[in-house]
């Protein structure tokens, strides 16, 4: 499973790069979640995230 840390800036890179949609902005905006149901953990948004927020746990 991949999650988004709280280390997460919401600068949308992880969102742009994710090959199928399961990355979107959480309400309130200040931070982006993985949606577990669409997520194939081919670990791209991992590789882009300039925080390291992203984690294979």
């Amino acid at each position: 499973m991949i999650k988004i840390t709280d280390e997460c800036i919401a600068c949308g890179s992880c969102e742009a790069e994710c090959p199928v949609e399961a990355i979107s902005e959480a309400d309130g905006g200040d931070i982006y979640v993985i949606d577990q149901d669409i997520c194939t953990e081919c670990g791209t948004c991992i590789d882009v995230c300039p925080t390291e927020a992203i984690v294979e746990v």
